[in-house]
């Protein structure tokens, strides 16, 4: 088969990878604003519907390394069709979900879905033209705020019309259009490595991310100093270590720790790191801001609905500005959208921070907050992609996006705490709370910035790694 003939259909490729990830990211964002909705038909208490959003974030973080370093070795095509049925499976059981219990378990399932994102980046480096693959993997990359976005403002609308059940229904319908779609024609990707899944490393990996993400998730609750906050925090920095120190002796190592010693890649991670802080917080906040009842003196009493639509500038951002990022790292290198995708989310922050009494200003922060997100997100999976060998795609822009998973993590808990201590007699947080949470958002940014310009350039990024066995 010629090169033109294995690479025809690549644009239909493009699409069903998309129909996939905004599947994804719809299943990840429609929950949170209607969280509280599922609490009250399931009868559970609000440390049980926080779950629902836990487990996904849980699941999604671990089984992401893995499934990439899976469709490395065994084909990423194959790989992608077994966590799109996974997902799928998971997608059912939660519409179909009476109890809390339940759609715990549901949503765990429905974590694995976030091997989509590394599987597809692999996918579109190994079948799409060279001149192509910033640009798809730029649109793939903003397709996840897209999701998030418009899972954000939909999110009410389908549960005033039908009920929470939809959530699930509707995007397993774009599951299950995808998932034939790529059986039938995506093409197997021929680039492979050949090697094992090291189970001691696994485990390990699996340890510290667990640790980690239930010590902050459930911190507020436990609260920051108890002891079971403080034993998994310290539980996940001995697993850490002795997972880096496994997977450096390791023959067959799942993460190589050379790969993520180069300064292209750990300084993208680090980016990550403190966008995901920095951005992800916006998407719970914002909504909550305006939800605020007018009586507060600083809240705009939108409804669900009404919030959702403060959003959509977010959305429209991330859609503009996704393919420009693409463009920008096949001309000038993938450091530079990522530069301006910080600097234009902290301006956007600091806006909000300082001004907004009024929905013109939430609306204008909200647009370009979207612009940096676009910008940002896409160039970060382009860096990695340009940093290492084709055939460590999959597991270095997993990891990636674990730790872009973990900074919103840290930075949702860390603005929720603030929020929390600024509570008023009136039972909302004040007006201050929310303008220390916005400033907090803004200096994460900052950093992100500082930290982009300290990424190597082009040429420095095209350093390869050692193939291992």
């Amino acid at each position: 088969m010629s090169d033109t003939e294995h690479r025809q259909h690549y644009n239909v490729t493009f699409v069903l990878l998309a129909v996939a990830a905004v599947a994804y990211a719809l299943l990840q964002s429609l929950v949170a604003p209607a969280l509280p909705t599922i609490q009250h038909d399931l009868h559970t208490t609000a440390s049980g519907a926080a779950w629902i959003f836990t487990a996904y974030l849980l699941s999604a973080s671990v089984v992401t390394p893995i499934a990439g370093r899976l469709g490395d070795m065994f084909g990423k095509k194959r790989t992608l069709v077994w966590v799109m049925v996974i997902l799928a499976v998971g997608s059912l059981i939660a519409a179909l979900s009476t109890s809390i219990g339940l759609m715990i378990v549901a949503r765990l399932i429905q974590g694995s879905g976030g091997a989509i994102f590394p599987l597809a980046f692999g996918i579109i480096r190994d079948e799409f033209p060279r001149e192509r693959v910033p640009h798809g993997i730029a649109l793939i990359s903003a397709v996840l705020g897209i999701g998030g976005g418009l899972g954000i403002v939909l999110a009410g609308p389908i549960v005033q019309a039908l009920d929470f059940h939809w959530l699930f229904w509707l995007p397993l319908i774009g599951v299950v259009i995808a998932t034939a779609g790529i059986v039938f024609f995506v093409p197997e990707s021929p680039v492979r490595t050949a090697g094992r899944i090291d189970p001691v490393p696994a485990v390990l990996l699996s340890g510290w991310l667990v640790a980690l993400l239930v010590a902050v998730s459930e911190g507020p609750t436990w609260g920051w100093l108890s002891v079971r906050t403080l034993g998994l925090t310290a539980l996940a920095l001995v697993l850490l270590a002795a997972w880096v120190a496994a997977e450096s002796r390791s023959a067959a190592p799942l993460v190589d720790m050379r790969m993520m010693r180069l300064r292209p890649v750990w300084t993208t991670n680090l980016a990550a790191l403190v966008l995901g802080f920095g951005m992800y917080s916006s998407f719970v906040f914002v909504p909550e801001f305006v939800e605020l009842p007018k009586s507060t003196g600083f809240g705009f009493g939108a409804s669900v609905t009404g919030a959702g639509l403060f959003m959509v500038p977010a959305t429209l951002g991330m859609l503009f500005s996704g393919p420009i990022a693409g463009r920008l790292s096949s001309t000038v290198g993938s450091k530079v959208p990522l530069f301006l995708g910080a600097v234009t989310s902290c301006a956007s922050f600091l806006l909000i921070t300082v001004a907004h009494a009024s929905s013109w200003e939430i609306y204008v922060g909200m647009l370009g907050m979207g612009v940096g997100i676009g910008f940002a997100f896409a160039s970060m999976a382009n860096l990695i992609v340009e940093a290492v060998p084709s055939h460590q795609t999959g597991v270095a822009t997993g990891m990636n996006t674990i730790v872009r998973t973990i900074g919103g993590a840290i930075g949702s808990q860390v603005s929720a705490g603030i929020l929390t201590a600024s509570m008023a007699s009136d039972g909302f947080p004040s007006d201050s709370g929310f303008t220390g949470a916005f400033a907090a958002s803004a200096a994460a940014l900052g950093i992100a910035a500082l930290v982009a310009w300290r990424v190597p350039g082009p040429v420095a990024a095209a350093a390869p790694v050692p193939e291992t066995a």
